[in-house]
């Protein structure tokens, strides 16, 4: 669970935005987000296998370009 000590003198913004990249560090709101939706097993192997190609090409494209 993330959480900030607001310190003495701080302004409300800076907390709020300590805490927002907090939060975006332990990657809460994408845990959140995977578990408000059921897929199915088979749904979440496509997808899953969706991601590697799309990694695997990413990958490809960078080497191609450390190529030239």
């Amino acid at each position: 669970m993330a959480f900030v000590i607001v310190e003495e003198g701080e302004s409300l913004e800076s907390a709020l935005k300590r805490f927002k990249r907090k939060v975006q560090q332990e990657a809460i709101i994408k845990e959140i987000k995977k578990h408000s939706v059921y897929f199915k097993p088979g749904e979440r192997r496509r997808m899953k296998e969706a991601q590697a190609r799309k990694r695997m090409r990413r990958r490809l494209k960078r080497e191609r370009e450390m190529e030239y």
